[in-house]
């Protein structure tokens, strides 16, 4: 259960973005299914709807929180954090990068070891230890190192404990340490063998040094040096042992299969039999629990999601169990009301050469299209006199009619009165007009 949780929450931007796709797939299919039936069964039809048996707003809706969904996914996904790559130099039991210790770690489980991450102060773990404890502090972090750590580490030892350090702050963490800066440029060594003890018997071994030892301590034992200088230091301290590693690239994930950097790191920890190894990660900046790669921008995702989809769902619930009333009834002017506002309008605009200007235009459209002159440019004269070769009957005042309104046009101090009189005649014109070219040609 415990490696299922580890493994959903490493990948489970990963698992939404999957989901996320298959579900849309699954939609887009049966809704192309659904859309070959139908047009296979009524061709008149304009096609399948997709969910046809929800309305048009709750269709919208739900294809809207799908879309949300798979833009968070992929969001999610591409700025989650990542502590995996190549770039992180902390050898975590965590990382499964070339620097990170994932391998050394599982292979240690794999092989019979009581193994177990240590993530709370060290000064809980010392007060457990004994002759079967092993810890290994691979490359902790200078500045989470405190004074209670230090104690906490020499309590470790002074119980009879194994612990294995590296680098140059691990040498500063154990008691009587000794460790010095790099005496050469950070590039892969192969080791050379000093000491008689079986650590030293671990073969061909290569590390790239990031620290050094003093000289001047005739009871620590050089295992392995590098040009000279010590790079794997073995001495005992009361009643445990320590040792110590000028860096940890033997156990980590890029070069643990090396050589026989494997042997070098079984031979530190000494036998499997009765101990319990303890892998500390409290020393490693940031405590790297199952929870930690769910941390960052994609949690806080993940969590603005699930309360989006939330606020969707009540929307959605509350929408549908609300009181059901009608709809208040559009408010819609009557013509008259229509006529009476736009009476008003020009009457404050003082447009009434306006008005006269839209019933002249239009009665030229109207009477142009009955004389078979239609888009002709015509004046009033030329008007009249179309008018009267194809309607003889037509009233005598048409022309002096036409002539007021051509005026009226261009006089923008025409009283309301002269312009209603002029409407009112062009309008009677008009239904006369049409009137007779309805009842068939005219007779001279």
């Amino acid at each position: 259960m415990k490696l299922l949780v580890s493994f959903i929450v490493r990948n489970y931007d990963w698992l939404i973005l999957t989901i996320g796709a298959i579900s849309l797939a699954s939609i887009i299919k049966r809704w192309i299914r659904r859309r070959r039936s139908s047009q296979s069964q009524a061709k008149s039809q304009n096609g399948m709807k997709l969910f046809p048996s929800l309305d048009a707003k709750d269709r919208r809706l739900l294809i809207g929180c799908l879309v949300a969904v798979l833009v968070l996914a992929f969001v999610t996904a591409f700025l989650s954090r990542n502590q995996n790559n190549d770039d992180s130099p902390v050898p975590s039991s965590y990382l499964t990068g070339k620097h990170g210790a994932r391998a050394a770690y599982e292979l240690l489980a794999a092989s019979g070891y009581t193994v177990e991450r240590w993530e709370q102060p060290l000064s809980d773990l010392a007060q457990r230890a004994d002759a079967q404890t092993v810890v290994i502090l691979a490359e902790p972090d200078p500045e989470d190192i405190a004074e209670e750590d230090l104690k906490a580490v020499r309590d470790i030892v002074a119980n009879g404990g194994r612990v294995l350090v590296t680098g140059w702050a691990g040498g500063r963490l154990v008691p009587d340490g000794d460790a010095q800066p790099p005496t050469q440029f950070e590039v892969a060594c192969k080791l050379t063998p000093q000491g008689l003890d079986s650590l030293a018997g671990s073969g061909e071994v290569w590390m790239v040094p990031e620290a050094g030892w003093g000289f001047d301590r005739p009871l620590d034992r050089v295992q392995y040096n590098c040009q000279g200088a010590p790079a794997v230091v073995e001495y005992s301290h009361g009643k445990g042992e320590i040792v110590w590693w000028a860096s940890s690239s033997p156990l980590e994930n890029g070069s643990i299969g090396r050589a026989n950097n494997l042997n070098l790191f079984l031979n530190a920890l000494g036998s499997r039999e009765d101990h319990h190894v303890y892998w500390d990660e409290s020393l490693h900046g940031e405590t790297r629990t199952e929870w930690f790669y769910a941390n960052g921008p994609a949690m806080w995702m993940l969590r603005a999601g699930l309360l989006a989809i939330a606020l969707l769902i009540l929307f959605s619930f509350s929408r549908r169990r609300g009181p059901v009333r009608d709809l208040p009834a559009p408010v819609r002017a009557t013509p008259v009301e229509f006529l009476e506002a736009l009476g008003s309008l020009y009457a404050e605009a003082n447009a009434s050469s306006t008005a006269v200007e839209l019933a002249y235009e239009r009665f030229r459209r109207r009477m142009g299209d009955l004389c078979g002159l239609k888009g002709a440019k015509m004046n009033a004269e030329e008007l009249a006199a179309a008018l009267r070769r194809r309607f003889p009957q037509a009233a005598p005042e048409l022309e002096k009619v036409l002539a007021d309104c051509e005026e009226a046009v261009t006089n923008d101090k025409l009283p309301p009165k002269s312009a209603l009189a002029l409407v009112q005649a062009l309008s009677r014109h008009s239904e006369l007009l049409i009137a007779v070219s309805r009842a068939g040609p005219s007779r001279q």
